[in-house]
C-alpha cells in the first residue's frame, strides 16, 4: 500500500517524524537547493519547511501531489500562500511554537538596552574595568509602551509587571477588556509613543504596518525612549532609528529583527547603545521542537482530510478542539446526501443544536460543503479548495441554529435542495465516550446506526414482508447484518425504511439482488469511512 510522501527540506528535530508516525515515507533533501528542491517536489504529497526554503508558485505547481506546505515557525514570508490556495494546498504553520521564546528575548532585550549589559561585557573581556560609563536605568517604577498585544505582547505585558512597570498597550484588534486583563491600559498610538519610557513592538508585518516607527513617530516620541524591536524586520525603520539614536531622541535599541535578512552590515551596527541580535526569537530548542511537533501533526491531519485549526489559508479560523469529531461527522452527512440523493444539491442548510450550540459553528458548513462534494469532485476536496469547487459548480450553505433534543445531548442536521427542488435531509450525533457517529435521521425515517461501517437502505412496500428472512439474504451474499432498524416516515403514509448496518459493503450487483429480494423501490449503499 502507497504511503502519502512527507519531504522534509530543512533540518528539523528527531521530534518531528516522531510526530508524524509510521503511516508516512519520510524523505529529505537541502530544501535550500533550488534544483534539488524541485526534483523531489513531483513525488511529494506533503513538505515541511522552516525559513531557508522558498516554496512558491513554480514550486508548488512542481509537487503536482502537493496536498499540505507545513512550515515549522510563525512567519510565512517564504511560502506563496495565494499560489498555494489557488493550487487546494493547504498551508500550516505554529503560530503558538515561539510566542514564550520570542516574549522571554523581548525580557531580555529590554534589561540589556536599560543596563548596557552586552557593552559592559565587551569592555570587561577587553582588559578595561569601567563602571561609571556603563551606568543604566531601572525598569521600575519605568512606563513600558506594547505596540501589540496579541499572543507575544501579553505574555511580556505580564512578565514586565512583575518588574514594577507601568503598562499602556495599542492594538486597535484588540477588545479592551483583554488589555485590561494583562494590567495595561489602553491608549492611542501618540500617546504610546509621548509617554512611553520603553517601547517593544510585537506586530506582524503588514503593508500597514511597515515603517509605522519611522520619521514622525519617532519625531513624537518621549526623549530618552529605549526601544526593542523582536517582531519583524521593517516595521521600525532601521534609517530613521539611527537617525534618532545620533541625536539622542532614542537613548537605546534593541534589534533582533530586521527589513532585510539575513542582515551582516548596517549602520545600527556601529552605535555602542545598540543592542542586536540574529533574529533570535524562536532561537531556543524547546521553541524549534514544539513547531516541529505541532507542524508534523498539523500536516498528518491534514493528509488523513481532518480539518486542521492552524491552516493559514482555510476561511474559517481557529475551531475548539471539541468541535473537532462534529467536523468529521458534518463532513460524513454531506457525503452520505449527495451519494444517496445521487446528485450535487443546489443548496445545503446546515442545522446545529444542543449542547454543540456553545461554539462557534461556522466551520461545521465548510464541513458540510466539503462532504457533499467529494462523491461527485473529479479530484480530491480539501477545506482549501471546497470553497472554490462549491462557487464553479453553484452550491450554497447557510448555519442555521437548530433545537435541542431530548434524546440526543447534541445534533447536526443537513438539509439539501436537489437541482430537481426534491428536499433531502440527513440527521447524525455523536455517543458515547468515543465520540461515536450515528446516523438518527435519513430522508424524514428515524433511524439508528452507526455511521462507521458498510450501511444500506431499502425502501419497501411492507417491512413486515421484507424482514422475513433477513439474515438468509445477506448471508447469500457474502455479508451478514450487524443490525437492523426499520422505520416508517415520520409523516406516518408511506414506504418503510429498512436501515442495515452490515458486516462487510455491497457491490452494486449484491445491492440490487437484496434489492429484488427485499422487493424494495429504492436502495442505497454507504461503504465505511472510517
Amino acid at each position: 500500500m502507497h504511503k502519502p510522501v512527507v519531504l522534509i527540506a530543512e533540518e528539523l528535530s528527531p521530534a518531528t517524524v516522531d510526530a508524524l508516525g509510521p503511516d508516512f515515507e519520510i524523505r529529505h533533501c537541502a530544501g535550500a537547493d533550488r534544483a534539488a528542491l524541485l526534483a523531489e517536489l513531483p513525488d511529494a504529497d506533503a513538505v515541511l519547511v522552516r525559513s531557508a526554503t522558498r516554496v512558491d508558485a513554480e514550486a508548488i505547481a512542481a509537487g503536482s501531489r502537493l496536498r499540505v506546505i507545513g512550515r515549522a515557525g510563525v512567519g510565512l514570508d517564504n511560502v506563496d500562500v495565494s499560489a498555494a490556495s489557488r493550487a487546494g494546498v493547504m498551508v500550516v504553520n505554529a503560530p503558538t511554537s515561539n510566542i514564550v521564546s520570542a516574549a522571554e528575548l523581548t525580557v531580555g532585550l529590554l534589561l540589556a538596552v536599560a543596563r548596557n549589559i552586552p557593552q559592559a561585557d565587551a569592555t570587561l573581556k577587553g582588559g578595561q574595568w569601567q563602571r561609571r560609563r556603563f551606568t543604566g536605568v531601572e525598569l521600575a517604577d519605568k512606563t513600558l509602551g506594547i505596540l501589540g498585544l496579541g499572543r507575544i505582547g501579553s505574555l511580556v505585558a505580564r512578565r514586565m509587571a512583575a518588574f514594577g512597570m507601568r503598562l499602556l498597550a495599542h492594538d486597535p484588534h484588540v477588545p479592551a477588556g483583554h488589555i485590561e486583563r494583562t494590567g495595561a491600559r489602553a491608549v492611542g498610538l501618540n500617546e504610546l509613543l509621548e509617554t512611553s519610557d520603553f517601547l517593544t513592538v510585537h506586530l506582524p508585518r503588514t503593508p500597514e504596518t511597515t515603517g509605522l516607527i519611522g520619521f514622525d513617530a519617532l519625531q513624537r516620541v518621549k526623549p530618552g525612549i529605549r526601544i526593542v524591536n523582536a517582531a519583524r524586520g521593517g516595521i521600525v525603520d532601521e534609517t530613521e532609528l539611527y537617525a534618532a539614536l545620533k541625536e539622542g531622541r532614542v537613548a537605546a535599541a534593541g534589534v533582533d529583527v530586521f527589513a532585510c535578512e539575513p542582515c551582516t552590515d548596517s549602520p545600527l551596527f556601529e552605535l555602542d547603545n545598540v543592542v542586536v541580535t540574529p533574529h533570535l526569537g524562536a532561537g531556543t530548542a524547546e521553541a524549534q521542537e514544539r513547531a516541529g511537533i505541532s507542524v508534523a501533526r498539523s500536516v498528518r491531519q491534514a493528509l488523513s482530510g481532518g480539518f486542521v485549526p492552524d491552516a493559514v489559508n482555510v476561511p474559517i479560523g481557529g475551531v475548539d478542539a471539541e468541535l473537532g469529531p462534529w467536523l468529521a461527522l458534518t463532513e460524513r452527512l454531506g457525503e452520505v446526501l449527495t451519494t444517496t440523493a445521487e446528485a450535487l444539491p443546489g443548496r445545503l442548510r446546515v442545522i446545529a443544536g444542543g449542547e454543540i450550540a456553545r461554539h462557534d459553528l461556522r466551520a461545521l458548513t465548510l464541513s458540510a460543503v466539503k462532504g457533499a462534494l467529494t462523491p461527485v469532485a473529479e479530484g480530491s476536496v480539501s477545506y482549501v479548495n471546497a470553497p472554490l469547487l462549491a462557487d464553479e459548480r453553484g452550491l450554497s450553505a447557510e448555519l442555521v441554529p437548530g433545537p435541542g433534543s431530548d434524546e440526543h445531548r447534541s445534533l447536526v442536521r443537513i438539509e439539501g435542495t436537489l437541482p430537481s427542488g426534491e428536499a433531502v435531509s440527513v440527521t447524525g450525533t455523536l455517543t458515547g465516550p468515543r465520540s461515536g457517529a450515528r446516523l438518527v435521521e435519513f430522508g424524514g425515517y428515524d433511524v439508528d446506526v452507526p455511521l462507521a461501517g458498510p450501511l444500506a437502505f431499502f425502501l419497501v412496500p411492507d417491512e413486515a414482508v421484507a424482514v422475513a428472512g433477513l439474515g438468509q439474504t445477506f448471508a447469500g451474499l457474502g455479508t451478514h447484518v450487524e443490525s437492523v432498524r426499520l422505520a416508517r416516515p415520520r409523516s406516518g403514509a408511506g414506504s418503510a425504511l429498512i436501515a442495515l448496518h452490515l458486516g462487510a459493503g455491497l457491490g452494486r450487483s449484491e445491492l440490487d439482488a437484496a434489492a429484488a429480494r427485499l422487493a424494495a423501490v429504492r436502495a442505497w449503499t454507504l461503504e465505511d469511512e472510517t
